[in-house]
């Protein structure tokens, strides 16, 4: 895992890249917040594909607590993946919802990720 620091209006943003899965689990998810928090980073941008898929189906309750932890903490976090595929209506008015509060955002591409945080 590979941490890309980007620097917007005095906000340090913690991208997030690897080749694998890097949130697995709720705690993973601690784990990750916890890590970028302590080497000063106040965002982060997850890629779709380096969390598990059990995040997208909702009953799982996965994607509610590691959001809620994020939230908590008052740590912005951006997902950037292709949501369309989540046919699920209950995922689609999930990340409408989340994209609303401007906390939590799902995003198509990086540069829409970076320009949420220069907000």
């Amino acid at each position: 895992m590979l941490i890309k620091s980007h620097t917007i209006n005095g906000v340090t943003i913690a991208e997030i890249i690897s080749d694998t899965i890097v949130i697995e689990s709720v705690q993973d998810g601690l784990d990750l917040m916890g890590d970028v928090y302590y080497q000063g980073f106040d965002k982060v941008i997850m890629y779709e594909e380096n969390i598990t898929p059990d995040f997208f189906d909702l009953k799982t309750k996965i994607a509610g607590e590691i959001l809620q932890k994020f939230s908590n903490y008052r740590i912005g976090l951006t997902i950037v993946g292709d949501f369309s595929k989540y046919e699920s209506k209950s995922m689609k008015d999930f990340i409408f919802e989340s994209n609303k509060t401007q906390h939590i955002n799902f995003v198509t591409m990086l540069e829409e990720a970076l320009e949420n945080f220069s907000k």
